[in-house]
């Protein structure tokens, strides 16, 4: 029987953060040996559709070491270090291995390495031999480096934004890497930067242009030798020298059609640049258009507070769009807002007690002025909770630390928390007693990440573009260090297609 390793270590760093990941965080978000069984096995994560992919080829699943951080600042030096030296110690301890599946975002970013995905690649390599078949699957966001793909026999990313097909391409990989570990196939894999990026408006693959571009994907998957087709959106908020958008296509066999499927797909998106940046709408006009829907029973408008976006690293604390409600009369409105300050002394007032608080943008003055206002105490949880429906990049679990809900002396409704908590699922408005269906308009913050679980719930959607670290328009944003020329920055940028 092949023996398959499962490791790895998801992150994506927003490196305008202020926020570093250290290793208390890395060790709280990791799980080890049987645990990552316990935690994926039947779910519809990255690791699920591993562990699915070794029971369907009847192969031995071996679950080293996997950490799975929530979006944020880049990781430090020692707690990337010493993450580093477990997985390599764990390959090497409990080898030799057939194969090895790694669970990378994509983006990831330390404080001494730009590319920590490739990092990583390259040092599970050096501890398995060149013969060893590697597979990764990325989150859609990468910023997908040579180097990756240098060490990586199968590569692919998500094909979904929101990404609900996590299980589905990872089991791909597991696929594809378990048969070339039987000498059935020979991967061929040709990557190819675009000299451009997507705007985080335009990146929800069931619209245009991103559908078209996935509708081309999945064609080309159809075309005879080819293994896997990849068109990957980037991530546009780590300010790195991979940052763009990026193809991959991998053959079998045949590196001369690897490349030549690789540019075409690449023109594709190169063809679509001057589609892939928009503008967002204001608050104000977000809440205007909130006020316009209210009196509709049980149909919530849902307002995306993209400047605030926890899926791309924002620390969850803004109050901008709270702010605008209340400057508007606008009291029919739902936000989570991460302030363990204020968490903590509703926690200690009790349910029904009233309290003073000062609520908010303690990260970024951009994201206030801070909401200073009365607040009675409606109900109080201890943040834990599980995903029961459909959900973002197959999350499940969730620990949002003691929670309560407040209703403002203005009228509109707070979830304050004392984690941040990725905003994927209803389900935490019900552990405190409410439900969509109560509110004219539901602030998640987020922008294609929260549709999973929050569509099926709302009438409407709207995408402001607030202030904060992940916000809409990229040229408020200083970049240092991205590649040059790129498009929509210079705008004259031009590509001649070669494959890298």
């Amino acid at each position: 029987m092949l023996r398959i390793a499962l490791l790895g270590l998801s992150h994506e760093a927003n490196t305008f953060s202020a926020h570093p990941v250290d290793a208390a965080v890395v060790e709280g978000a990791t799980l080890r040996g049987a645990e990552i069984v316990e935690r994926h096995a039947g779910g519809t994560s990255t690791v699920s559709g591993y562990l699915a992919a070794c029971d369907k080829h009847s192969v031995e699943a071996v679950p080293l070491v996997m950490t799975h951080l929530v979006p944020s600042g880049p990781i430090t030096a020692d707690a990337l270090d010493a993450r580093t030296e477990e997985m390599v110690s764990a390959l090497r301890r409990s080898g030799p291995f057939d194969g090895v599946l790694v669970d990378l975002h994509g983006a990831a970013v330390s404080a001494q390495i730009a590319d920590v995905d490739g990092h990583l690649l390259r040092s599970i390599r050096a501890a398995v031999g060149p013969d060893v078949p590697i597979g990764v699957s990325l989150d859609l966001h990468a910023n997908i480096s040579a180097a990756m793909c240098e060490h990586a026999d199968v590569l692919n990313t998500y094909r979904t934004n929101p990404h609900v097909d996590a299980r589905e391409v990872a089991e791909e990989v597991g696929d594809l890497t378990i048969r070339a570990a039987r000498g059935e196939i020979r991967p061929a894999l040709a990557y190819l930067p675009v000299p451009t990026t997507i705007n985080i408006l335009c990146q929800n693959t069931d619209e245009p242009p991103m559908r078209d571009l996935m509708d081309r994907v999945r064609a080309l998957m159809d075309e005879p030798g080819v293994l896997s087709a990849t068109v990957a959106e980037g991530y546009p908020y780590a300010d790195v020298p991979e940052m763009g958008m990026s193809v991959v296509v991998i053959t079998d066999g045949d590196d001369a059609a690897a490349a030549a499927h690789a540019r075409a797909l690449a023109g594709e998106v190169w063809n679509r640049r001057a589609q892939f940046d928009v503008t967002g709408t204001t608050p104000a006009q977000a809440i205007a258009a909130a006020q316009r829907a209210e009196g509709t029973p049980g149909a919530p408008v849902l307002l995306l507070d993209v400047g605030d976006n926890i899926g791309a690293g924002s620390p969850g604390d803004s109050v901008v769009l709270l702010g605008a409600a209340r400057a508007a009369g606008f009291a029919s409105l739902l936000t989570i807002v991460a302030d363990p300050v204020t968490a903590a002394a509703c926690t200690a007032a009790g349910v029904g007690a009233q309290v003073t608080v000062t609520l908010g943008a303690r990260t970024d003055p951009a994201t206030g002025p801070p909401v200073e206002a009365t607040a009675t105490v409606l109900a109080l949880h201890d943040g834990t909770f599980d995903a029961t429906g459909p959900v973002h990049a197959g999350w499940s679990h969730f620990e949002a630390g003691p929670s309560a809900a407040v209703r403002l002396d203005t009228g509109q409704t707070v979830i304050v928390t004392t984690e941040v908590v990725l905003p994927f699922s209803v389900d935490q408005l019900t552990t405190l007693g409410l439900a969509p269906a109560d509110f004219a308009a539901i602030v998640a913050k987020g922008v294609h990440s929260p549709l999973a679980g929050y569509g099926p719930h709302v009438a409407d959607i709207v995408r402001v573009d607030t202030p904060g670290i992940t916000a809409a328009n990229l040229h408020r944003f200083s970049y240092l260090n991205r590649r040059r020329p790129l498009y929509p920055f210079e705008i004259h940028t031009t590509f001649d297609g070669g494959v890298a």
